[in-house]
């Protein structure tokens, strides 16, 4: 998050010392914001040049007098310098013309024009700096609006982490990691390991269509929903029926959705059941053959229909097959080209790295997708979670 420099007005002190303690006395002259933005020299320089064009001006010229042209500088006077100075630039004004002018004009008529001009140029410097200490007082609302902002999406996004697992799953015959990188402070993906029982556990990873708060708040009513669906028993189709009117009823209809991979390892069983709804198919990559195949969806988004069914998909499992899965920022991060990282990116990453550990293959494909988008970086949330199955480090194995 980018700090707001503005705040640090009211800590700079006055006797500002260091490598450029020669502009200190100028920035006294100058409006707080002036001076911090570190531009001291230049705003004096053009109003008091822009006087002293003004005054030779109207000591060269004898036709007319020019005294009304001391406006000029002294409204840019108002704009950068403290009140203090801008007003007693007017006196200043007033006395060159005063004292320079050339022209042969009665005493009393002399007079009545500094006058006027003084108060012309007195008006005129009160509404340049009511309207600029109005847009002074905007800018400071404005700022703190934004910082209370910051603040309330920044314990947004600590409450978000509260619904992502903190610590690897602990299930014989199984290795599981994930990660989740917002593109915002808030994110609409989330991923989940839960443990079903010593030997069956849970993975769901979801995508919530949209970006922003909306997403970030229906993300976390998804997550709600579905750890409090999986501490009871039910089956797979079941919670997914149940999650799709729940988040169907405080959603927009056609609006808002989530894409949903819910999906349960049976390690005794050494078989996938799965229920994709509307994701990105999951990667599985056979360790035998060094085959893969995509787990593609065969329902509709989470909360798009109202009383959508969905299908339970099954797989079986080998020793040492891989699992991916991924939410669309990894395979829609996009270069300088506006090409995009893709599926075959990403299976090629999984082929080349299906014999790392779980943890740095996750790392490798997240390098490799922000690698490939480079400084256009990330346009939507990446999340990653990879599953290997590791049946024959099973103590039970060979009985």
């Amino acid at each position: 998050m980018k700090m707001d420099w503005g705040g640090l007005q009211e800590l700079v002190p006055q006797g500002f010392e260091g490598g450029r303690a020669a502009s200190s006395p100028l920035k006294l002259l100058l409006r707080t914001d002036i001076a911090l933005s570190g531009t001291t020299s230049l705003p004096l320089i053009l109003v008091l040049g822009a006087i002293a064009t003004v005054a030779y001006a109207d000591h060269r010229v004898v036709s007319i007098s020019l005294i009304y042209l001391y406006i000029l500088p002294l409204s840019v006077g108002a704009m950068f310098l403290r009140k203090e100075l801008s007003y007693s630039l007017i006196a200043a004004c007033i006395l060159l013309h005063y004292l320079d002018s050339p022209r042969r004009i009665p005493l009393g008529i002399r007079i009545f024009h500094d006058l006027s001009a003084s108060v012309c140029f007195t008006f005129v410097l009160y509404v340049i700096q009511k309207y600029t200490a109005q847009r002074e007082t905007l800018a400071k609302a404005i700022r703190k609006q934004r910082d209370e902002l910051v603040r309330d999406v920044n314990l947004a996004a600590q409450v978000q982490r509260l619904f992502l697992p903190t610590a690897k799953p602990a299930i014989g015959g199984m290795e599981i990691v994930g990660m989740m990188r917002p593109a915002r402070g808030l994110s609409g993906d989330y991923y989940d390991y839960i443990p079903i029982s010593d030997q069956k556990i849970q993975v769901v990873i979801a995508d919530v269509a949209g970006k922003g708060i909306p997403a970030a708040l229906l993300m976390s009513a998804t997550a709600a929903a579905v750890q409090l669906e999986a501490g009871r028993e039910r089956s797979m189709e079941e919670i997914v029926r149940r999650l799709n009117g729940g988040i169907h009823a405080v959603s927009d209809e056609g609006v808002r959705y989530v894409t949903l991979i819910l999906a349960e390892i049976d390690v005794k069983e050494r078989r996938l059941h799965f229920i994709n709804c509307g994701h990105n198919p999951a990667l599985l990559l056979r360790s035998r053959t060094g085959s893969l195949s995509l787990l593609h969806a065969s329902c509709p988004p989470i909360g798009l229909f109202e009383g959508a069914s969905c299908q339970l998909d099954s797989v079986e499992l080998e020793s040492g097959d891989l699992l991916v899965f991924y939410t669309d920022g990894v395979t829609e991060a996009e270069d300088a080209s506006g090409e995009e990282f893709g599926i075959e990116r990403l299976s090629a990453v999984v082929r080349r790295g299906s014999q790392r550990p779980a943890e740095q293959l996750m790392r490798d494909i997240f390098e490799s997708s922000a690698g490939f988008s480079g400084e256009n970086g990330f346009h939507d949330d990446v999340t990653i979670l990879i599953a290997r199955c590791n049946f024959d480090d099973l103590p039970s194995q060979g009985s």
